[in-house]
């Protein structure tokens, strides 16, 4: 069933949202990203004259209420973009909420409490999804971040509307982007790979390797590859358990004719700190009392020359420690050369908690033509797993 065809008059929408978002300590959104994100899916129930009934998680509350964890944190953010009255239920199912839900006029808007509140949500209970499933007529998933999950709100609720149910807008769109890259038949297509460590990334890498032209390697990651040609990487994060899996990583993508980049430089420092002198070094000859923190001018200008050249790009993962300023260069650089990119007509996919705060932080995010909002759903997809919340839909 589609969204956009559906009509929703006079139905209560109950809608899987992933209102996840950071708040500061005095309960303040700080980046609203995911809330804006589901607004066309709200905008197209109430246009049609439905109803809205919202879920969502926020956080690790130990599967019990908790102030810190509470959604009303977020409803001043969403009565801004929505630019609507939000009713709010300080529980997802008690008498009270289902009082509020059963006989909701059309245009309202509710919002339930924190899903995690109750342990039965990420234990995936059939009856929790039962009792969440009275809240409405049809269910719309459109939380892509939480799809990867066998939650109640995500792949067992759908059990309970046999014939109305669909994916959000925000879904469709996340779907069509990450399968663009996986399908797509531009060349070249360019994968940018960072982060701090090669375990976290070792499947998606190898299902890459199977699409992708080009590969580059950067973040802490890359000294493992370093070091596995026998080179010195000093004190720098490495996972020797890695090291023969990094080799084989290489030989693959040499017989599959894909050209792995690593960066041939690298910002050094003696300890984890903004605060000390750094020096550039050559990635395969620093000292044993340095660690790399990011990549270096050489492994910039090679990356850029590369990255704008290409036709297809996917993002995941920083290129060095880009929270610290010394050492966000890398990081901004490779941005830029991807923004740079998309102007030239690219389709940039930009994914994962880290690549998404670092396009943030730098204010590219509406540069780029998709910054995903699930960073673990879009890895598993990439990875080409079956998501639960995406197959709870389409079966």
């Amino acid at each position: 069933m589609d969204l956009k065809s559906y009509n929703f008059k006079n139905k209560r929408a109950l809608v899987r949202v992933d209102f996840n978002v950071p708040i500061d300590n005095n309960g303040n959104v700080t980046d609203n990203t995911r809330i804006k994100m589901a607004i066309p899916t709200l905008d197209k129930i109430l246009k049609d004259g439905g109803s809205i009934v919202l879920m969502s998680h926020l956080g690790r509350p130990n599967d019990e209420p908790n102030k810190e964890f509470s959604l009303s944190q977020i409803i001043s953010s969403l009565e801004f973009l929505l630019e609507k009255k939000i009713i709010f239920c300080s529980d997802s199912i008690s008498d009270e909420s289902f009082k509020i839900t059963k006989n909701l006029e059309n245009g309202s808007v509710v919002l339930l409490e924190n899903l995690r509140f109750h342990k039965e949500e990420k234990n995936g209970d059939k009856d929790f999804a039962q009792k969440l499933s009275n809240h409405g007529d049809v269910y719309v998933n459109d939380a892509f971040g939480t799809s990867h999950r066998a939650h109640s709100s995500t792949s067992l609720i759908a059990n309970y509307f046999p014939n109305d149910k669909m994916f959000g807008l925000l879904i469709e769109k996340e779907i069509s982007c990450v399968d663009k890259v996986l399908n797509s038949n531009l060349h070249p297509l360019t994968a940018i790979v960072g982060g701090a460590k090669v375990s976290s990334k070792i499947t998606i890498i190898l299902n890459l390797l199977e699409k992708v032209d080009h590969l580059i390697i950067g973040g802490g990651m890359a000294y493992t590859f370093i070091k596995a040609q026998n080179g010195l990487v000093g004190k720098s994060l490495v996972e020797d358990q890695y090291l023969d899996l990094a080799l084989e990583i290489l030989k693959k993508a040499a017989d599959k004719d894909v050209k792995i980049h690593l960066p041939t430089d690298s910002l050094c420092c003696k300890e984890f700190s903004n605060d000390l002198e750094y020096n550039i070094r050559t990635i395969d000859l620093i000292p044993n009392d340095e660690m790399g923190l990011d990549i270096g001018p050489d492994s910039i200008k090679i990356f850029n020359n590369i990255i704008v050249n290409s036709s297809l790009i996917l993002w995941n993962g920083p290129m060095g420690v880009f929270e610290m300023s010394n050492f966000q260069n890398g990081t901004i650089s490779v941005a830029n050369s991807i923004v740079e990119a998309t102007k030239n007509k690219a389709f940039s996919l930009v994914g994962g908690g880290d690549s998404v705060a670092a396009i943030n932080l730098f204010n590219m995010a509406d540069k780029v033509s998709h910054v995903s909002t699930g960073g673990g759903a879009m890895l598993e997809y990439l990875e080409g797993k079956e998501l639960p919340g995406l197959h709870a839909i389409r079966n």
